[in-house]
């Protein structure tokens, strides 16, 4: 693709990527029959090939309007594009830098700029998010249908935290939303790796990893969500732990891009390099570990046979991260039976913020994963997202759990 970037953006570090990005694409459209608003709408302005051609046109100065807004908004950033594309186009990071564009440039509504601005205050604090969960599970009775779903009557205790004890140690991010809707998925995380040698440590004051904010556009505020983690887990980084293990995959795609991020911060490149190599998804370290646990599976199987589970691999693992399939092979290693899921690539329509703000369009995506999620029969559908988790549970007609939740209560004779 030709470009011929304006100006004001031509000879930045953001205008240089996007326009390498730019000339990447060849138009060729496959990307349009992966993308989940794009199957949804019909619209070619709803389909990355469409959506790319409006950032093209901000980036060079053309006229922008709500219109294009509202077209970038309505992208999930579920990334099934960049599996699909043959021309290795990096589509989430053209993404975020034409929306901080058209950010720049429209105005939003007062109604739009309302909303956003009290999901950027409450997501990422986690007290106040625990606290403003806890009034609407009070009121849960009375609220409206679709509320009603986003708030689960209760949440878990989360159990024992085995105490560090092994020479391998780990930190594990708490994050902003998940201490609060499954305290339990963390701790069952530290219990089935004390099992295998490994120690997981959560470090104190580590808050929202950055990604709630960055994708509301408020990026700046994002940046420095980011940066206040890792100068909370620095320490540890400094004292040797092993891996910086994510439970929520979601937050990992965002902690893996630290190092690209904030490449051009000079006081924070090079440690927001080495965080995200040391950043794992859970996936990632169990894998390695399952031979390890054969005894206790051994004994559970006596016990009984494991639930038939249909796995939902989040966007955010298997587009951002490439690592689907990796919860299905633990699993199956793990003696449970899994159920065919037609259409896997496809979001489920939670996507961080997108199903609050793009309610319609995430409805429909939910509906459709639901159903293709039962269509196997399963007696549980296990994930690897918080979001998604809360995303799915409220409509599902089965639980919806964190995968490692339900390998531990396995491995527990559960």
């Amino acid at each position: 693709m030709q470009t011929n970037l304006a100006g004001f953006i031509r000879d930045t570090p953001a205008g240089r990527e996007a326009d390498a990005i730019l000339r990447k694409c060849v138009h060729c459209g496959f990307c349009n029959a992966t993308c989940p608003t794009y199957q949804l709408t019909g619209d070619e302005l709803d389909g990355p090939r469409g959506r790319i051609y409006l950032m093209k046109l901000a980036l060079e100065g053309g006229a922008v309007s709500a219109t294009t807004q509202l077209h970038l908004d309505r992208c999930l950033t579920c990334r099934a594009c960049e599996t699909t594309c043959p021309s290795g186009v990096q589509y989430g990071r053209l993404l975020d830098i034409g929306r901080r564009v058209v950010e720049e440039r429209v105005p939003r509504r007062t109604l739009d700029r309302v909303r956003r601005a009290i999901l950027g205050a409450v997501l990422p604090r986690r007290r106040l998010f625990a606290a403003a969960l806890k009034v609407g599970q009070a009121v849960r009775p009375a609220l409206p249908g679709a509320l009603r779903r986003k708030a689960p009557a209760r949440s878990a205790p989360p159990g024992d935290w085995p105490a560090p004890r092994h020479a391998r140690r780990m930190l594990v991010l708490a994050g902003c939303v998940q201490p609060a809707l499954a305290p339990g998925i963390n701790a069952a995380a530290a219990r089935v790796l004390d099992r295998v040698g490994i120690s997981l440590v959560e470090a104190p004051g580590a808050g929202c990893c950055g990604a709630v904010r960055f994708h509301l556009n408020a990026q700046e505020a994002g940046l420095d969500d980011m940066r206040a983690l890792i100068d909370a887990w620095w320490p540890h980084v400094e004292a040797g732990v092993e891996a910086i293990v994510m439970t929520a995959s979601g937050c990992g795609a965002t902690v893996r891009e630290y190092g690209h991020l904030l490449a051009h911060d000079p006081r924070y490149a090079a440690k927001a390099r080495r965080v995200s190599e040391l950043t794992r998804d859970l996936c990632e370290v169990i894998g390695p570990e399952v031979e390890r646990l054969a005894p206790a599976l051994r004994d559970a199987e006596r016990a009984g046979a494991a639930p038939r589970v249909a796995v939902h691999t989040p966007c955010t693992l298997q587009h951002a991260q490439k690592l689907a399939g990796a919860v299905d092979r633990i699993l199956a290693r793990a003696g449970f039976e899994l159920a065919p899921v037609p259409e896997a690539h496809l979001c489920c329509g939670s996507a961080g913020t997108y199903s609050i703000l793009q309610g319609t369009l995430a409805a429909q995506l939910k509906a459709n994963k639901l159903t293709a999620l039962q269509s196997g029969m399963p007696g549980l559908v296990v994930t690897a997202n918080i979001g998604c988790l809360a995303h799915l549970a409220g409509e599902a007609q089965v639980p919806v759990r964190h995968w490692i939740a339900a390998l531990e209560e396995r491995l527990a004779g559960g």
